[in-house]
């Protein structure tokens, strides 16, 4: 049987993280037998890395404020995780999984393939988003 995507659910989480006023900056999805659909969603960083397990296969977005003093701006990345359990057959089937979630997720600075919570830590994504977004102006000054 092949994977389906919850397009209208995850559409939905996706535009909740895209707009500038809500509080929800994160949303994870997770496969329910053949189903992709969305698992949870909020706004605690760490609860979003908590997420993700070795036995797991699933998918991330997450909204980051980036930039310097002179220029705060929200950067999103697309992560796809493959935990250190998951079987190689499911890993190898991944990657048509993921296209199939980027139907409905299209618009991100970065994609992160990840497999271990360093690989998703605010810190590395905060780095991956800022290399993706070219030069760094700043004054080397906060107010």
């Amino acid at each position: 049987m092949s994977t389906t995507v919850d397009k209208e659910g995850v559409n939905d989480a996706y535009e909740e993280v895209r707009a500038d006023n809500s509080e929800t900056n994160w949303f994870t999805l997770r496969f329910n037998g053949n189903l992709i659909e969305v698992d949870s969603k909020g706004s605690d960083y760490d609860e979003f890395v908590s997420k993700f397990t070795d036995e797991e296969r699933m998918f991330g977005y997450v909204r980051v404020t980036t930039g310097d003093e002179m220029s705060k701006r929200a950067k999103f990345a697309f992560i796809t995780w493959s935990g250190s359990q998951v079987s190689p057959i499911k890993k190898a089937k991944l990657s048509v999984d993921k296209a199939l979630v980027k139907h409905v997720i299209k618009n991100f600075a970065v994609e992160i393939l990840a497999e271990d919570h360093n690989d998703v830590s605010l810190e590395t994504v905060s780095a991956a988003l800022r290399k993706a977004g070219g030069a760094n102006y700043g004054t080397g000054v906060s107010s």
